[in-house]
């Protein structure tokens, strides 16, 4: 499985994630209740807000997944990151060459589609991602897409 590149900005984009002092905060409700819309929104069993650090991911707020954080390897956001202003698509993770053999594919949940907007701390030096998951093949609608870059915003 290829892990994804470092940003070229990664030390500045680790400190301004540090800056904020959210890592392994408690849950707060308005992020819960953003997550909980782009699963309702999208039909899918999970929403994340990811953000992603040296070694993980953390989540600072889930929908439909237990775990409170995954290796940066098996991220998905971590690919999302690279972009600023682009959400990162994935149709069928099963037959995409950066994630057919991760865990999180390869087993439990059994992702299949994603879809992630960067979260970003200035519009430059993305934190994380705003994402959703399903557990099937799928392709997003671009009104769900654009809803997605909207609650991402207002993450940020």
């Amino acid at each position: 499985m290829p892990e994804a590149p470092l940003p070229l900005d990664e030390p500045v984009r680790l400190g301004a994630l540090r800056g904020l002092d959210i890592l392994d905060t408690p849950t707060e409700g308005a992020y819960d209740d953003i997550v909980k819309l782009a699963a309702e929104l999208c039909e899918t069993p999970i929403a994340l807000i990811s953000l992603v650090d040296e070694h993980r991911q953390w989540f600072k707020a889930a929908h439909g997944l237990e775990a409170k954080e995954t290796p940066r390897a098996f991220a998905f956001c971590a690919h999302a990151i690279h972009a600023p202003t682009e959400p990162l698509i994935v149709f069928n993770a099963e037959q995409d060459p950066r994630f057919s053999d991760n865990p999180l594919v390869t087993g439990l949940p059994g992702f299949r589609s994603y879809a992630g907007y960067p979260i970003s701390i200035d519009g430059e030096h993305v934190l994380g991602a705003l994402c959703v998951f399903d557990c099937e093949p799928r392709s997003f609608s671009e009104a769900e897409l654009e809803r997605l870059a909207d609650y991402a915003q207002v993450v940020e």
